[in-house]
């Protein structure tokens, strides 16, 4: 049984972090799928405008996820992880409940790809509220598509802007 009391998302900026999320993805669906190794996994972390958040368990990293902060699609949910021996355990429901209240100070929408085959995460973002919006075939990789999905709580103009 999960104690929800030992669980805590917390933000990173350290390498040796993403070095091990990197290596998480890597060892696991939908990456390994799309064949895209360690490096590949560890470039996600870069760039200036993401948000890394680890989500821990009795101090053992459960999983992470990445968020785009800015641009036009701000509020986009670049990459979540949870570790094989987590899953199915609430921790991937947990991750986008907190991302949803840190992406609602900053938009009212809400995105994620999931990759077409990955029916489990396609099960947890559409019991979440998520709504497919688009197909993106040969995106990541040939032959296989990625569902881009939304959550909205309404358009742009208008939401008020909470202070982070």
């Amino acid at each position: 049984m999960i104690a929800k009391e030992k669980i805590v998302i917390n933000p990173t900026t350290d390498p040796k972090y993403f070095a091990f999320c990197a290596l998480m993805m890597a060892k696991t669906d939908p990456w390994i799928t799309l064949e895209m190794n360690y490096e590949q996994c560890l470039k996600a972390f870069d760039g200036p405008l993401k948000e890394i958040y680890v989500i821990q368990y009795e101090n053992e990293i459960a999983g992470f996820v990445i968020l785009q902060i800015a641009g036009t699609f701000k509020g986009y949910i670049q990459t979540i992880c949870i570790s094989e021996n987590f899953r199915g355990k609430g921790f991937g429901k947990k991750l986008l409940q907190f991302c949803e209240e840190r992406i609602l100070k900053i938009s009212p929408n809400i995105f994620i790809c999931v990759s077409s085959f990955n029916k489990g995460a396609i099960k947890l973002y559409y019991d979440f509220g998520f709504k497919l919006i688009g197909e993106l075939k040969d995106f990541v990789k040939e032959g296989y598509t990625e569902l881009l999905l939304r959550k909205t709580y309404g358009p742009i103009i208008g939401f008020p802007i909470k202070k982070v």
